[in-house]
């Protein structure tokens, strides 16, 4: 090899980004924005959905275990159906598509099941 400091310099460079990405919030969660030319419809889409779903995760936690899981939840598992929503409206892949479809049945369904479930813990 020609070049073994520069390689190994490349490497570790690479490795410290990823561990950074990993720190900062949801691992790829968490992704750099990208650059303004691949900022397609369904991107903007993505993004939006996910900005959306984190905000709603940044709860003030209450110290009950079983009430902070389930307010954090239901948030990400709107997210889940807003980004299916996405893949509906700009997706082509007939799998996908279907996956995107009965994502969208169950999370919402969990979705009232957890709602109906802090209603009585809230009583």
């Amino acid at each position: 090899m020609k070049y073994p400091i520069a390689l190994a310099a490349a490497v570790l460079l690479g490795l410290s980004a990823a561990a950074q990405a990993q720190h900062t919030g949801h691992g790829s969660h968490a992704a750099p924005k990208t650059a303004a030319a691949k900022e397609t419809p369904a991107t903007k889409a993505y993004r939006a959905a996910n900005d959306k779903m984190h905000a709603g995760m940044n709860l003030k936690f209450s110290g009950n275990a079983d009430v902070d899981f389930l307010r954090g939840m239901i948030p990400h598992h709107q997210g889940a159906i807003d980004m299916a929503k996405v893949v509906l409206q700009h997706g082509k892949d007939a799998r996908v598509r279907k996956l995107a479809e009965e994502i969208i049945r169950a999370q919402e369904q969990e979705i009232a099941e957890m709602r109906k479930w802090l209603a009585e813990m809230q009583k």
